[in-house]
């Protein structure tokens, strides 16, 4: 078996922390749950939660904090 590492790539990241953090992704459903469409679905959002861009811009999707602090790491300017 082949060993693989995953391709640098820098992207726009915002935690979300609060539920009064406006972000064009997140919108109410109809019981009031905080959602995020990805691939035409709907992922429910946690405070906590990172959400990250789709390559496909206007997209985006959650990640949860564990997987978001193994995955990635910060750029320093």
């Amino acid at each position: 078996m082949d060993k693989k590492k995953k391709r640098q790539v820098v992207v726009e990241a915002v935690q979300w922390i609060d539920d009064r953090i406006e972000h064009p992704g997140i919108n109410l459903d109809e019981r009031g749950y905080y959602v995020i469409t990805i691939h035409e679905q709907a992922a429910y959002l946690e405070i906590g939660d990172w959400i990250l861009p789709e390559p496909k811009e206007g997209r985006f999707y959650p990640c949860k904090p564990d997987i978001f602090e193994k995955t990635y790491e910060k750029v320093e300017e």
